[in-house]
């Protein structure tokens, strides 16, 4: 990380800071978990919830709602009749027993901005260059439906929407019916000029560095894959172990082989981290060897080379697996996206942003995947980190301090501010 000291952040007030922070604990009540946080899965009946709760906060502000086909929610604010679109944005949708602010912080500070932006240049008598668009992206969790970033991806041309629609969770209902039942699917399109996302950082490098504000400067790259082992049913007790095709053996094997990847590959300069999720046992008896086991396997880096080598050594343990386990492990539906960096040109209009307003800020990498990740492909991306208090992630303890929150609204709106006049890309572009 490189780091830019400043003054300390101010300490933000008033009436901007209190609605910002009365609307925050209004939608962390959607959904919400005893230990604190929430558990808003896509298309479940709380992910409806916030959404409409979202849609008369945006609507009572003047923004116009829509839909596109695959649940994607567009809130927007006309600025400038017949110009183009800025997107601000992230996700409403939550892990089970998640977090408040993942997300959902971004969602409701692109709204804030906007909310701010309008009173405040027709004060000042400026004209904007571009409308606002903020989006609330389906599915970018991808727990209940896979893959994650889902409504990203189809916007960017990355998934195609029959496919998506199509997609069933474990009880077997698909996303159509899911937002079908939530009344939110339509046929809405938008082009946009850029992409504009705050998010908590979900890792500790902010904090660790006493910074305010992270400048994302790239992705690291990611190989998610969906593994299948299949053995053979048995009984545990009349069964010799000699004679048994044990998944969960197979499965359990790949778990210890993705971590003892990340060990051998991480180096000073170049990290690996590998994890293993969603394991799902049949038959899942006490008195029954497994005959197969499903599970996510992700392999992550920073460097291209790094995570190609570590990624060929999980392909080889594989097969070494397959004979010692006696199973026969196969490789289903994968979910990859490329280390790749942020607009430069917008990291150094969000620096003099942060400057501007003396908050202390660095750059950083993104572990995670975001909806940025996928539209930085398509339009100039700006992304844009507020700490995470010890890191805490995808847990009810995540937890974000309400003068962070509020600094990273303030410098949302100050970026937003400068690039609906222009002053990131040109009047005339659009996405693709």
């Amino acid at each position: 990380m490189t780091t830019t000291s400043a003054q300390p952040a101010p300490s933000v007030s008033g009436d901007d800071a209190g609605a910002f922070l009365h609307d925050f604990r209004s939608m962390s009540t959607f959904g919400a978990t005893p230990g604190g946080g929430v558990d808003r899965q896509a298309g479940t009946f709380a992910d409806g919830q916030t959404r409409t709760w979202f849609r008369g906060l945006v609507e009572g502000h003047g923004f116009d709602v829509r839909y596109d086909v695959v649940g994607n929610q567009f809130a927007l604010l006309e600025l400038a009749p017949g110009a183009p679109y800025i997107a601000v944005g992230s996700h409403l949708d939550s892990q089970p027993l998640g977090g408040r602010f993942d997300g959902a912080y971004g969602v409701l500070a692109g709204a804030h901005a906007a909310i701010r932006l309008k009173p405040r240049l027709a004060a000042e008598g400026t004209e904007p260059v571009f409308n606002i668009a903020v989006i609330n992206w389906f599915n970018e969790e991808g727990c209940r439906f896979k893959p994650s970033m889902m409504g990203s991806s189809v916007f960017t041309g990355k998934l195609p929407a029959e496919q998506v629609l199509a997609t069933t969770d474990p009880h077997g209902t698909t996303v159509r019916e899911a937002l079908e039942a939530i009344g939110t699917i339509g046929d809405f399109s938008l082009d946009v000029a850029a992409y504009l996302e705050i998010h908590i950082e979900q890792g500790r490098s902010l904090e660790d560095a006493g910074l305010t504000i992270g400048l994302v400067e790239s992705t690291w790259g990611a190989n998610k894959y969906e593994f299948i082992v299949h053995g053979e049913q048995a009984h545990t007790g009349a069964t010799v172990i000699a004679d048994r095709h044990d998944a969960l053996l197979g499965a359990s094997s790949l778990v210890v082989a993705a971590r003892e990847i990340a060990d051998e590959f991480s180096t000073e300069e170049h990290s690996v981290i590998t994890s293993c999720g969603e394991f799902t046992v049949y038959p899942n008896s006490p008195v029954v060897v497994a005959s197969r086991v499903e599970l996510l396997v992700d392999v992550r880096s920073t460097d291209p080379d790094v995570l190609a080598a570590a990624d060929a050594e999980l392909h080889r343990r594989v097969a070494e697996i397959e004979r010692k386990a006696s199973v026969r492990i196969e490789r289903g539906a994968e979910h990859v996206w490329a280390a790749k960096a942020y607009d430069e040109a917008g990291m150094r209009l969000a620096a003099k942003s942060a400057e501007a307003l003396e908050l202390p800020y660095g750059t950083v990498r993104t572990l995670a995947g975001h909806d940025s990740t996928n539209m930085k492909d398509i339009v100039p991306t700006i992304m844009l980190f507020v700490p995470s208090v010890e890191g805490i992630s995808h847990n009810e303890k995540e937890l974000t301090n309400d003068d962070d929150m509020l600094a990273g609204v303030d410098l949302l709106t100050e970026v937003l501010g400068r690039v609906v006049m222009g002053d990131f890309v040109s009047p005339n572009a659009s996405g693709d």
